[in-house]
């Protein structure tokens, strides 16, 4: 697929060096001729500095010959121009990143469409819909539904209490036969393990599990986990993410927002009907004690600095805040945040590919989950009228190394994958995949 990129920084670098690992054809447009150097001596993607709202600009991309035209730069205005003057200038598709939550609404999506736009992301919406997912589910350190959550991801950090640890899933599936999940792979040391039946559970361990409804329960035991009710939250940094998680909690759970920025913390005390907006800085732990950090449930920090999100955090717990969510927006700090204990790492680039990377499969993927931490992606494939997976039982399928199916989603019932399960012509796939299988899985269901 021939894919143009317009950016400007790393959210657009980040798609380009995934979807170039994924074999596509990219073009990256970008105002910084710095950062596109340094770009090109590390990969060999073709580079255009200039702006992209510049029908010449486009042109000299061949916006003519794009399969898939993506603007995410951090100007929403940008991307809509951006994508409007592309799909008149002959592109395929168009995807835009926008901030304003209101150009979600169904009737805005129908308008932008008649311009040109046919795709609009907005990362600050996604990220505060995966806050409140984990809030609502506090033994996970990150969740993904799949099929209106007849199957779910769930990330468990195995520690010393969990019923697993030193067991081989070949023993834990003996001990419990009706099983209603499926561990699909193990972070340990910085590796990724795609796990077999001799493989072993170990403290600290990351554990990616495929779970059906019914599995929940019995997968939080396993992984020594208890819930934890929420009831009283603080939120640093009243942002867009700050403000939207306010907004959709505080009709039910008690809020303070702690935002730096005066005039900000003017304007969300407006806005916010029940939310206590204080106006300070998060990093001062007096403050945080004179504001009742010892009595809150979750601590959220969503400021526009990572540093200040994982600090604050690593304050939190130590004052014994027991589930942190920290926005960690640089990639290199999110498997060491993990190790020194914040519960959950959002990152607003890996929302923004998740979002986006479906649209670049042959196959039908209906949403896919690129995963914190991890080089990998979770996706959910709908298996095509003659494609390879529907035509052999799963246990004697040519799955690629580096992958693993999860699950079945079959009309309203869903399926754990094991054995000789038939999959077949509609079904919906949950597939776990390192990067370097993800192309030969898309050929499977093609």
């Amino acid at each position: 697929m021939n894919i143009i990129i317009a950016g400007d920084g790393e959210v657009g670098f980040h798609l380009a060096k995934m979807l170039h690992d994924e074999h596509h054809d990219i073009t990256i447009v970008d105002p910084h001729e710095e950062l596109l150097k340094m770009l090109e001596s590390h990969t060999d993607i073709l580079t255009i500095t200039g702006d992209s709202t510049s029908v010449t600009v486009l042109n000299k991309a061949k916006v003519n010959k794009a399969d898939l035209l993506i603007s995410v730069l951090h100007d929403e205005t940008t991307n809509l121009v951006t994508c409007a003057l592309g799909k008149k200038l002959g592109a395929e598709r168009t995807i835009a990143r926008i901030n304003n939550t209101e150009y979600l609404a169904p009737s805005t999506r129908d308008m932008f469409k008649q311009i040109g736009v046919d795709e609009l992301v907005c990362p600050e919406s996604i990220a505060a819909d995966e806050i409140i997912a984990l809030l609502k589910q506090t033994a996970a350190t990150e969740i993904y539904n799949f099929s209106h959550g007849r199957l779910s991801l769930f990330l468990i950090k195995l520690d010393e209490n969990a019923l697993v640890l030193n067991k081989t899933l070949n023993e834990v599936a003996i001990e419990y036969p009706q099983l209603a999940f499926r561990a699909v792979a193990i972070h340990r040391n910085s590796q990724t393990i795609i796990p077999r039946g001799d493989d072993m559970f170990l403290e600290n361990d990351l554990a990616y599990v495929i779970t059906k409804p019914d599995g929940i329960h019995t997968l939080i035991k396993l992984g020594g986990k208890q819930h934890i009710e929420i009831k009283d939250i603080m939120i640093v940094g009243g942002g867009r993410i700050g403000r939207k998680t306010a907004q959709r909690l505080e009709k039910n759970l008690n809020i303070k927002m702690v935002e730096l920025d005066k005039s900000r913390s003017q304007s969300l005390a407006n806005d916010l009907e029940r939310t206590l907006v204080i106006n300070g800085d998060a990093r001062d732990i007096e403050l945080l004690k004179e504001e009742g950090i010892t009595d809150t449930d979750a601590f959220i920090a969503v400021t526009d600095n990572s540093e200040t999100n994982i600090l604050t955090c690593l304050h939190a717990t130590k004052l014994g805040v027991r589930r942190t969510i920290a926005l960690v927006e640089n990639l290199d700090y999110i498997d060491i945040s993990q190790n020194i204990g914040i519960n959950t790492i959002i990152n607003k680039k890996l929302i923004s590919a998740s979002y986006i990377a479906r649209f670049t499969m042959n196959a039908e993927v209906t949403s896919i989950k690129c995963l914190s931490g991890i080089d990998a992606e979770v996706l959910e494939f709908v298996a095509k009228p003659g494609s390879d997976v529907t035509r052999k039982p799963i246990n004697r399928l040519r799955i690629p190394e580096g992958a693993i199916i999860g699950g079945i989603v079959r009309g309203k019932a869903s399926f754990i994958a094991i054995g000789d399960f038939q999959i077949l012509e509609n079904d919906h796939v949950v597939v776990f995949a390192l990067p370097k299988a993800i192309h030969k899985v898309d050929r499977l269901f093609n």
